[in-house]
């Protein structure tokens, strides 16, 4: 009992150590690249840098603003403690970009654009983390395409962005719309890497004669568990050849997914493999990725 007490605060110091890594990140982000070359990112983030420059408000302000409506959406169908968590780190980012003060590193629009950009991302992939968002992008894009069979998240956020890189065009220039657009892919690379990174995981199903030995070269040579399902091969003109067949799948990281190849290859050079890629996993003996 006492060793899971431990291990719940050493978790959630490990989360709070996150999202404060976060918020300085983001605010690096903000404060030493993007405000003083006035380019901006996407999301809510990207409409708070534009509204501040518009209508003079503070951006502080308007991050906290803007954002409150998303987080009242996330306590609705996320739950208390995301909500709660979510609106002390905007807070914190908040706070931050209004009284810390951070050096203006550099004068040349292309490594702003760029270096902001993988500051903020890195920002909010650290902070998502640890639990929290520092962008309610997410949150309204997951509940729009809850409501929406024709849009994924990923639409929302693409369409969402689309105006927000319009508008930026239209008030701020080409020019500076152009470098945010840069500023925004590079954010989103660091976020995805945040998220998933170099180990993203990916499902392996195979089809072999040889499955049983496939199964222990997984489970026994590289240290990976299994699933076996119990299938029928189909072929022919008709597809009415039904042999039945073990189908052996495993989920492997990015990085061992050559050697997974090598020795399916190895047992079974006329083996079918199926890869796609999962966001995440939890449990088994699936390898940890860091700050997982």
């Amino acid at each position: 009992m006492a060793a899971s007490g431990t291990s719940t605060v050493t978790e959630n110091f490990k989360n709070v150590g996150l999202v404060v890594l976060g918020i300085l990140s983001a605010s690096t982000g903000l404060k030493s690249f993007l405000l003083s070359s006035h380019f901006i990112d996407g999301g809510v983030t990207g409409i708070s840098m534009l509204l501040a420059q518009i209508l003079g408000v503070p951006l502080a302000v308007l991050l906290l603003v803007i954002n409150l409506p998303f987080l009242v959406l996330g306590y609705r169908q996320i739950g208390r403690g995301f909500a709660l968590k979510s609106a002390a780190a905007i807070a914190g980012l908040s706070l931050t970009v209004a009284l810390v003060p951070f050096p203006d590193i550099t004068p040349d629009l292309l490594l702003t654009a760029v270096f902001g950009g993988l500051f903020i991302g890195a920002g909010i992939g650290l902070a998502m983390r640890g639990g929290a968002v520092l962008d309610g992008t997410e949150i309204a894009a997951l509940l729009i395409s809850k409501h929406s069979p024709l849009l994924k998240v990923s639409d929302v956020i693409l369409l969402l962005n689309v105006f927000i890189f319009g508008t930026a065009a239209f008030f701020l220039g080409i020019q500076t719309a152009m470098y945010s657009i840069l500023t925004y892919v590079a954010a989103s690379k660091a976020l995805d890497f945040l998220l998933n990174g170099i180990e993203q995981y990916t499902g392996v199903t195979i089809v072999s004669e040889h499955s049983e030995e496939v199964r222990q070269t997984i489970t026994e040579k590289l240290g990976r568990g299994v699933t076996i399902y119990q299938g029928k091969r189909g072929y022919g003109k008709r597809g009415d050849q039904h042999e039945a067949r073990d189908i052996v799948f495993t989920v492997v990281t990015r990085l061992e997914l050559p050697q997974l190849r090598s020795e399916v290859r190895r047992i079974d050079p006329k083996a079918f493999l199926i890869q796609q890629s999962i966001d995440d996993t939890e449990g088994g003996m699936v390898k940890k990725r860091p700050l997982h």
